[in-house]
């Protein structure tokens, strides 16, 4: 893990704010991997069964959905820096994935094998906690997707993405923000010239 020490001291410190104990940690050092990921790779694709969970170093991912008669592209989910990274329902059912997760910059991310989380799990009470808060994790962003899409203005939703991936407009183009929101790209310019303008 010589190699990895910068990465895995910054997952320490994020897993240790969220309560993890070092020497809870450390049962997890021989299963992380580094792996770069250039512009277009796939984290993971459609019809695959996720088998990682990701830890974002740097970079930007989305998940996104194909309309399989229109080809059109519909973005579900973005994951940035220090953010957990998954096709959830696959990784979380090891079920086949209905869509894809691409990176959208070149990226970086620390990975772990579902097979070693399972291990952990059974090692230690900290781990099994972790593990319930990544599987409410992706209840809660399923749930405010879906709640955001029925009750919120796209202005609203467009306020909390800034909060929640603040530097993602100088890396991915504003179509892939505008689908993620659900609007149109001359709506999203609206929408920003007036929040300029406040």
């Amino acid at each position: 893990m010589s190699e990895n020490q910068t990465e895995i001291a910054l997952l320490r410190t994020i897993l240790g704010s969220a309560g993890m104990k070092p020497e809870a940690f450390d049962l997890s050092l021989p299963y992380w991997k580094l792996k770069q990921y250039k512009k277009g790779e796939f984290y993971n694709e459609y019809k695959n069964v996720c088998k990682h969970l990701g830890f974002v170093i740097s970079g930007v991912f989305r998940i996104y959905r194909v309309n399989n008669i229109t080809g059109e592209e519909k973005n579900m989910l973005f994951f940035t820096d220090n953010q957990f990274v998954a096709s959830y329902k696959s990784f979380l059912a090891q079920t086949a994935c209905d869509y894809y997760t691409e990176a959208m910059v070149d990226s970086l991310i620390l990975y772990i094998h579902i097979d070693h989380l399972n291990e952990l799990y059974g090692q230690s009470h900290q781990w099994e906690r972790f593990g319930r808060i990544v599987a409410e994790t992706a209840f809660h962003e399923v749930m405010v997707n879906t709640e955001g899409f029925l009750f919120k203005t796209p202005e609203d939703r467009y306020r909390e993405m800034m909060e929640k991936h603040p530097n993602i407009f100088n890396a991915v183009p504003l179509y892939h923000i505008a689908s993620y929101l659900g609007i149109q790209g001359p709506s999203l310019s609206r929408i920003r010239k007036r929040m300029v303008g406040k």
